[in-house]
């Protein structure tokens, strides 16, 4: 089950203090983990040892969230209800470190908590953090997993770390291998990456220029512009980023702009656009001319793709806030393309956010597909006759992607589904696109295209 880094080295009180706020916030108040750990990590002056620490005790807790407290419950005679929020954070850590970093120590783990304890809690709950930890660490053994063979989505769920609903629909949508393999996936670090701006600079040159800033990275194969990069320092450091010789943006989200295709001087509008990743690729396919009109419902996201357009040497963008679904009012008929990134569950990206796993819920399910029927209808009513239509997702549920699609079809009589796979950077004999990271290495993503037709 150990899936993680291990850490040789003894980590002091304060360290482990940072992560837990971070989870506590988390876990408490809603707060995105990535978030707030940046602003941790900026803020306070931790040793380089002390940050990928706190990095990974965080991510690791948080990601690790349901089977901790499930090996909790095996060693403690209270309920978790009844357990201050901050006790019960504190105890995740001490678990997390016993049981999935491996080279931490378990007297180290349980003293730092019992430390910590004695600052956010009282000397009950000091003896009760003591005795819990110190059970675990003499008789984990003794922990009994749900069998593979009677519950096999509860022995995912916990191998595995993700909702128990979640394990049950894949599996009897994929079946256990797909379901365990799609788990790993999930699981995993993605590597950073990078599309280059050819407005600026072609990717050959960048590779040069990037490894001359100690950024060891190598091209994609999804994507002309992509850039993976497997060790680099703070972005913030890097001259290239400044001069915006590129933007940051997954290999699944690049192949969007592709698909849509767009051409110097079209107009096109951007439905659902924050932070501007796919506007600002499709303006440096067209090379910079034409108009994009790029929306979202939050105001404050569109300061996002303004920035970026800046930075980027962008001037075919405007940015507009409003509702999607009410699109069609102003701009009927008008489009040459449309693209419609709608809302939708982050199903296909949950191994980028440790804390998103836990916040889905099934009803996301039923909730989104009419928000994102909504949307895609309005977003249809702007597209000229024998205009584009693309719509895409990132997330791997069918209720939310080929569904979707096939509803619209259905009722809207004037458009017709268009092969994504010539469009490809790397074409590839399919109508549509699904993504999926336990068999294409990358995020999971949907895009589905279509042309007005009258």
């Amino acid at each position: 089950m150990n899936c993680f880094k291990h850490f040789e080295e003894v980590i002091d009180t304060e360290a482990r203090e940072a992560a837990l706020k971070i989870i506590n916030d988390v876990h408490t108040n809603g707060a995105y983990a990535n978030i707030t750990l940046a602003k941790t990590l900026t803020k306070h002056e931790f040793s380089e040892q002390d940050r990928r620490f706190i990095t990974e005790l965080v991510y690791g807790t948080i990601k690790t969230g349901e089977t901790l407290d499930w090996i909790i419950g095996h060693f403690s005679q209270r309920s978790l209800t009844k357990i201050p929020p901050i006790i019960l954070d504190i105890l995740r850590m001490g678990i997390y470190q016993m049981f999935f970093l491996t080279k931490v120590p378990d007297s180290a783990a349980c003293n730092q908590a019992v430390q910590l304890t004695k600052k956010y809690g009282h000397a009950g709950t000091v003896k009760f953090v003591n005795a819990v930890l110190r059970n675990a660490g003499r008789t984990r053994g003794k922990i009994v997993y749900p069998e593979r063979d009677k519950d096999a989505a509860a022995f995912l769920a916990l191998k595995y770390f993700h909702p128990k609903w979640l394990i049950a629909r894949w599996l009897k949508r994929f079946g256990f291998d797909a379901t365990e393999a799609l788990c790993q996936a999930n699981n995993t670090t993605p590597p950073l990456s990078l599309r280059t701006n050819t407005l600026k600079i072609q990717r050959s040159e960048l590779l040069e220029v990037l490894g001359q800033e100690k950024v060891i990275c190598q091209p994609s194969v999804w994507t002309p512009e992509g850039i993976i990069c497997r060790e680099y320092p703070s972005l913030t450091t890097l001259k290239s980023l400044q001069a915006g010789l590129f933007q940051v943006q997954d290999e699944s989200s690049m192949l969007v702009a592709h698909v849509l295709d767009p051409q110097p001087g079209d107009f096109i509008i951007d439905a659902c656009s924050a932070p501007g990743g796919k506007s600002t690729h499709m303006a440096a396919l067209m090379n910079n001319t034409g108009r994009i009109l790029s929306l979202d419902i939050h105001e404050h996201k569109l300061l996002l793709i303004q920035e970026n357009a800046k930075r980027l040497g962008i001037n075919i963008i405007e940015t507009f806030a409003a509702d999607s679904s009410l699109l069609a009012k102003n701009y009927a008929f008008q489009a040459d393309r449309v693209l419609v990134d709608a809302p939708c569950s982050g199903l296909g990206v949950i191994r980028r956010k440790p804390d998103s796993r836990w916040r889905k819920t099934e009803s996301m399910l039923t909730e989104l597909p009419k928000l994102q029927t909504a949307i895609l209808a309005s977003a249809a009513e702007c597209v000229k006759p024998g205009g584009v239509l693309v719509y895409s997702t990132c997330t791997i549920e069918p209720e939310e992607n080929d569904q979707v699609i096939q509803a619209f079809l259905h009722n809207q009589k004037n458009f017709q589904l268009d092969s994504v796979g010539s469009y490809l950077p790397v074409p590839a004999e399919v109508d549509t696109l699904q993504l999926l990271p336990h068999i294409h290495q990358i995020d999971g993503f949907y895009i589905a295209r279509m042309i007005r037709i009258k």
